[in-house]
C-alpha cells in the first residue's frame, strides 16, 4: 500500500483501538480487510491487553500494523494511532463494531465530491446483545452544524467517521484526562467550528449491551461537564453557542449534583453546585 496524496487514491490511515477484546477482534480487523478500496493501512493499538489479542494480531503478519502500549485508555490510543499514522485521511473503527463493504469508497468520493470538506460519517445499524435494535428519534443523526444538539447526547460514532488528518492540527487530539466521553468532547470541539457531514446509507454495525462497553459507564455526565466547562474556558463558542452551553451545562449539574446529594456525596454534591453558579 503505497502513499499517493491524489484524491483519486489517496492513502486512509484505519485506526482500530482496543483492549482485551479478543473475542470480537477479528470480526472488526477482517471488516477492514474487506473494503474494497485497498490504499489503506491498518494501524491497531493494542492498549495493554492481557488476552489472546496479541496471537490474533500476530496472525495477519504484514496485512497490518500493530501498536502496542501500556493501559492508558481509548483517547490515547487513538491519539497513538494518529501520530503513527501516514495517511491523508483518518478513519476510526472500535474494536467492538464492524465495518460493512463499501465503507471506504462512499466516504472517499463524498470528499472528492465534497473538497472543502473535513469530516464525515456514515448511518449506522445498532445491534444490542445480538439483536438489532432502532436508536430512536433522540439519537437521529445530523449533518452540518448541530452543536447544540450535541450538548445534550454524542450524536457523531467513531466508528463512523472518515476525516481529513489535518483536522487534528486545527482541533487537537482526544482528550486523555477523559476516560470516557472522549468522542462527546471531541466532535463539540469539531462541529463548534466545522460542519459534521452525513451519509445517509449504513455502512458499519454498532455494537452494544456486552460488559465492558465504555458507554455503560455510570456517571457519564460528569465527564460531559468536564468538557463543556472546558469548551467555555477556553473561548471556542460563539454568543449563542455558549448561551446554549451554559443551559445545559447548568441542567447536567443541577441533576448529577442531585445524585451525588441523594448518595451522601456531599463534597461532590458542592462541587457541581460551585460549577453551576460559576456561569
Amino acid at each position: 500500500m503505497t502513499n499517493n496524496m491524489n484524491m483519486n487514491n489517496p492513502l486512509v490511515s484505519v485506526i482500530i483501538p482496543t483492549f482485551n477484546r479478543g473475542w470480537v477482534l477479528k470480526e472488526a480487523v477482517d471488516s477492514v480487510l474487506a473494503q474494497d478500496f485497498s490504499n489503506f493501512e491498518l494501524i491497531v493499538v493494542d492498549d495493554g491487553s492481557v488476552d489472546n489479542s496479541s496471537e490474533i494480531l500476530a496472525s495477519y503478519g504484514k496485512k497490518i500494523k500493530v501498536v502496542r502500549q501500556e493501559n492508558r485508555g481509548v483517547s490515547s490510543a487513538r491519539n497513538k494511532g494518529v501520530v503513527s499514522s501516514l495517511g491523508e485521511f483518518i478513519a476510526f473503527l472500535d474494536s467492538d463494531d464492524l465495518w460493512l463493504p463499501g465503507k471506504l469508497s462512499a466516504q472517499l468520493a463524498f470528499f472528492k465530491n465534497n473538497p472543502d470538506a473535513l469530516i464525515c460519517q456514515t448511518e449506522e445499524i445498532w445491534v444490542k446483545n445480538g439483536k438489532r435494535i432502532n436508536p430512536g428519534k433522540r439519537n437521529k443523526k445530523m449533518s452540518g452544524f448541530f452543536f447544540e444538539k450535541s450538548l445534550e447526547l454524542c450524536l457523531v460514532s467513531p466508528s463512523a467517521v472518515m476525516m481529513k488528518k489535518k483536522l487534528f492540527e486545527i482541533v487537537g487530539l482526544f482528550d486523555e484526562a477523559l476516560p470516557a466521553c472522549e468522542d462527546y468532547d471531541m466532535w463539540l470541539r469539531v462541529n463548534c467550528r466545522h460542519p459534521i457531514h452525513l451519509i445517509g446509507s449504513a455502512f458499519i454495525v454498532k455494537r452494544g449491551g456486552h460488559m465492558d462497553q465504555l458507554s455503560g459507564m455510570h456517571s457519564l455526565d460528569k465527564y460531559r461537564i468536564q468538557s463543556i466547562v472546558k469548551l467555555i474556558e477556553n473561548k471556542m463558542l460563539s454568543k449563542d453557542q455558549m448561551e446554549s452551553a451554559i443551559k445545559v451545562l447548568k441542567r447536567k449539574c443541577r441533576v448529577y449534583s442531585q445524585g451525588c446529594k441523594k448518595r451522601g456525596r456531599t463534597e461532590e454534591t458542592l462541587k457541581y453546585i460551585e460549577i453551576s453558579e460559576r456561569y
